[in-house]
């Protein structure tokens, strides 16, 4: 007898951290989208949803005094597929969600590996506010068509990625980061030198750089300079800005 496929779980939320969890007024939304596969029906990664909890709540904290609160979306499964481009619908879900959780609030979308490309696609929504794209899962293949990218018009957009990436390649972030730039003057991107696609090594700067460029984009907080001047600087300036040592320090000064 043959096997019936399980039902695909809907798309989730998941929990809130920060304002949401606690009894300040939510003043904005980041929301989280994991890393996933380019084919892929099989439930979502825990693991990848994990790794991203860490950052949630450095976030939060962040943005504690202007109520900001994220959630680490839960997909239906963890796989892009094609033209199916499952995981920017569930981050477009996860936005209408928010705005009919918390009315209307600023919301930053923030992905890494693969969800970074479905924030990046996602990120025309008319409630987003600024996407934020950690290590971009993007597709390689010449004869394929780009990425769009000018649906993030109006939008601030900040892609980090590490130089040592083995799994997504840092040159095709660059030449998205390129095209966008030439059309949307508030996108920026830095290079960790000598990280991973998991951007271990320097985690404190990234985040650092991560809350400094969220509570710019949802509250209208003064940047720190490196980011002012990466998001100000005309291309190519400005898409491979260097995250050194100790720039997290530089931020929080």
């Amino acid at each position: 007898m043959a096997q019936r496929a399980l039902p695909q779980p809907a798309a989730r939320l998941g929990r809130a951290v920060g304002a949401a969890a606690g009894t300040t007024t939510v003043g904005g939304v980041v929301l989280l989208l994991p890393d996933g596969e380019p084919h892929s029906t099989r439930r979502p990664s825990s693991l990848s949803h994990a790794r991203l909890f860490p950052l949630a709540r450095a976030l939060a904290h962040a943005g504690r005094d202007d109520g900001l609160a994220t959630h680490v979306v839960r997909y239906r499964c963890r796989g892009w597929n094609e033209d199916a481009a499952q995981l920017a619908a569930d981050a477009e879900w996860a936005v209408e969600e928010t705005v009919r959780r918390y009315g209307d609030v600023p919301v930053c979308l923030a992905g890494h590996g693969m969800g970074a490309r479905a924030a990046l696609r996602a990120g025309g929504h008319a409630s987003v506010g600024a996407v934020l794209a950690l290590a971009p899962w993007l597709p390689g293949d010449p004869s394929a068509d780009p990425e769009p990218v000018k649906h993030l018009v109006g939008r601030p957009v900040l892609l980090v990625h590490g130089t040592n990436d083995a799994r997504c390649a840092p040159e095709l972030s660059f030449r998205l980061a390129q095209r966008a730039k030439k059309i949307h003057r508030d996108t920026c991107r830095f290079e960790v030198h000598s990280d991973g696609h998991a951007l271990r090594q320097h985690r404190s700067e990234v985040t650092a750089l991560c809350a400094d460029f969220i509570r710019g984009t949802l509250f209208g907080h003064p940047y720190a300079r490196p980011l002012a001047d990466a998001l100000a600087a005309p291309p190519p300036l400005g898409l491979r800005m260097p995250l050194a040592v100790g720039f997290g320090e530089s931020l929080r000064g």
